[in-house]
């Protein structure tokens, strides 16, 4: 909780250390400030359910969503499995996300109904990292099962440093084709349009109303930079995320979003949406657990 209001971290890497390419190792080193990542892990690189657990509780997130990423040509190989022991852990707290590579995954409807069998709340799509259009035919058929179960696609959208990338892809208009094709498909763009479509993102997110912009791996005090005079309005379609572990910490994006909401203007229901209230509908997350 952040002042009574719940709070959600709905983009969050807890990954097997060697699963992960050097380019992420660095982003961790050059972003992630004071995270105790030797604390949070065993000497092999494996995370420790019971530590990770004390870390997200001691920074105030009810939820959390886990990512899984088949990346091989940039951050690597992290499976939804590798996953499952901090869930089931503490399953209260944390939910894992599905995530589909067409270069890997065929049927990628099966796929997809295998990784939401396993938990997940989501699938998540990366064409950067993937290498592929996010409207590429192949992966139809999951948008199809997932728009009939109501399970969200969250889908990054913006740039990446990471070799390998091909940054082309991050286009929130890519999507067009999506929207039109699966009207009824409730879709997350993660990190908001980072680097070159900010406004695209802002757009697609207040004219559909199954669209939402998640903000993580945003700096939260240069989003009136970003967004402008369309905070305000927003608000009421953000979702919370921090990129974990490439940031300071959760408690303090979550402090620095909530200030600059309510200098935008922002009223206190839609700043707690945004921490926590938006995330727990799109993803069904119920209420915070018990301590």
């Amino acid at each position: 909780m952040l002042e009574g209001n719940l709070l959600v971290d709905a983009h969050v890497h807890v990954a097997k250390l060697p699963t992960l390419s050097a380019d992420w190792q660095a982003w961790v080193r050059t972003f992630g400030g004071g995270i105790p990542i030797d604390r949070l892990y065993d000497g092999d690189g494996t995370p420790r359910p019971e530590a990770i657990d004390e870390h997200f509780a001691a920074e105030g997130a009810d939820h959390v969503l886990l990512f899984s990423e088949y990346s091989p040509k940039s951050t690597g190989m992290q499976p939804i499995e590798d996953l499952l022991p901090l869930v089931e852990f503490n399953p209260a707290r944390f939910r894992p996300v599905a995530n589909l590579n067409p270069h890997l995954h065929y049927p990628v409807a099966a796929e997809l109904a295998r990784q939401v069998g396993l938990g997940a709340v989501a699938c998540k799509i990366h064409p950067v990292h993937g290498g592929f259009k996010p409207a590429d035919r192949m992966l139809y058929p999951a948008y199809s099962w997932a728009e009939e179960r109501g399970v969200p696609v969250i889908v990054h959208c913006g740039t990446s440093t990471f070799s390998g990338s091909v940054n082309a892809y991050g286009e929130p208009a890519l999507l067009d084709s999506v929207f039109r094709d699966f009207p009824d498909l409730t879709v997350v763009l993660a990190h908001g349009g980072r680097g070159w479509w900010y406004d695209q993102a802002a757009f697609l997110s207040l004219m559909r109303p199954n669209v939402w912009l998640e903000v993580s791996g945003l700096p939260p005090r240069r989003l009136p930079e970003y967004y402008g005079p369309l905070l305000p309005r927003l608000v009421a379609k953000m979702i919370f995320g921090t990129d974990w572990p490439g940031v300071p910490g959760v408690q303090r994006n979550a402090r620095d979003l909530q200030k600059v909401l309510l200098e935008a203007g922002c009223s206190a229901d839609g700043v707690a949406a945004a921490l926590g209230g938006n995330a727990a509908r799109v993803f069904r997350l119920g209420p915070a657990p018990t301590p």
